[in-house]
């Protein structure tokens, strides 16, 4: 996993709609890189449902959210519209295949997905925060938020 204070690694990655989100386009903002290992699964469903539902405090910590895994962004596109999330960026790390998983040390090699995380990139672009999960596990949202407010 990457360590706070690392200079965190730029990307550029497709999103839902087609559009191309790069982490550099956010200097002067908090961004919160939030890992599910796959979409259509019930706990990275309600990982990125909590992301839509809180979209109004993310804004007021000054924090924009972004979904990740490895599927492909057609994948993401019926997934955010079956899930009716208009408003957060759902990135597909698809080709080359799990590349910015891999470069936060994210990646499962052995399972050719991500891991589950949260890594937080301050407005300088350096590591704040992260926190890894069992596959499994929600992330606790409120515990996401408070790790922001003190970051």
């Amino acid at each position: 996993m990457i360590a706070v204070g690392a200079k965190a690694p730029d990307f550029t990655l497709e999103d839902q709609n087609g559009n191309k989100v790069s982490l550099s386009s956010f200097k002067g903002k908090k961004v919160l890189l939030s890992w599910h290992p796959l979409a259509w699964t019930s706990v990275c469903t309600d990982q990125m449902r909590a992301l839509e539902a809180n979209k109004d405090k993310f804004a007021s910590l000054n924090t924009v959210p972004l979904g990740f895994s490895v599927d492909p962004a057609p994948s993401k596109k019926a997934w955010a519209a079956a899930l009716c999330i208009k408003d957060t960026a759902l990135l597909a790390d698809f080709w080359p295949h799990g590349k910015v998983a891999q470069d936060y040390e994210l990646f499962l090699e052995d399972k050719g997905i991500s891991g589950r995380a949260n890594i937080l990139i301050d407005e300088e672009g350096r590591v704040a925060w992260v926190k890894e999960y069992p596959i499994s596990q929600l992330p606790d949202i409120e515990e996401v938020l408070r790790a922001i407010a003190e970051h």
